[in-house]
């Protein structure tokens, strides 16, 4: 059973996916970007990480939609492609170097698997060993970051939260501002209007 509800909800998915990359509204696209976050944390919950389904349903279904929706708000549903749009040759040559830095940086990383590397020698064999009997759940993602390492996800829960807030605080003041400014014209115009 359970492998028929994977099946359709790799389906959704790839459907969602496709939908995204054809549909021009932005509008219609946030609110499938919702859904496939949605879809995602469902996926998570199904192979019991409920740590990341709970993180994909708060960040991809909840603040992302929120901030993206507080954008059209501003700039408006259609997506227009300015014409005369000069190519962004600095932003490539940015993406570029930071590609080719990050892959320096991994240079010296052990190969993926590799039963060797330090990672694999000290915590991790207790956390395989362990993690069922002290703290009761299948998963062991989820015993680690539920448990072990509690207190720093809920650090990082937290982090999240404030980084959300502050841009949601930041979206609200430029709205404040445009309101009083358009409060300011409206009253000067009143005022000659009844003069």
């Amino acid at each position: 059973m359970t492998d028929v509800v994977d099946i359709i909800l790799i389906s959704m998915l790839a459907v969602t996916g496709f939908a995204l990359v054809r549909i021009r509204n932005l509008f219609a696209v946030t609110m499938l970007f919702g859904i496939y976050s949605l879809l995602t944390a469902s996926l998570f919950v199904l192979l019991d990480a409920v740590d990341v389904a709970l993180t994909e349903a708060a960040v991809g279904a909840g603040i992302s939609v929120i901030l993206l929706l507080a954008t059209l708000a501003l700039v408006g549903p259609d997506e227009k492609v300015a014409r005369d749009a000069k190519r962004p040759v600095l932003a490539f040559v940015v993406v570029l170097v930071t590609g080719a830095g990050l892959i320096y940086g991994t240079l010296d990383m052990p190969l993926f698997g590799d039963g060797q590397a330090p990672a694999h020698q000290h915590v991790a064999p207790r956390y395989v060993q362990e993690s069922p009997q002290e703290i009761g759940i299948p998963n062991m993602v989820t015993s680690v970051l539920a448990s072990y390492r509690g207190f720093d996800t809920l650090g990082e829960v937290l982090v999240i939260f404030a980084a959300g807030l502050g841009v949601l605080i930041l979206l609200g003041a430029g709205n404040r501002k445009e309101f009083s400014r358009r409060d300011a014209k409206t009253q000067r115009k009143e005022k000659k209007r009844k003069e």
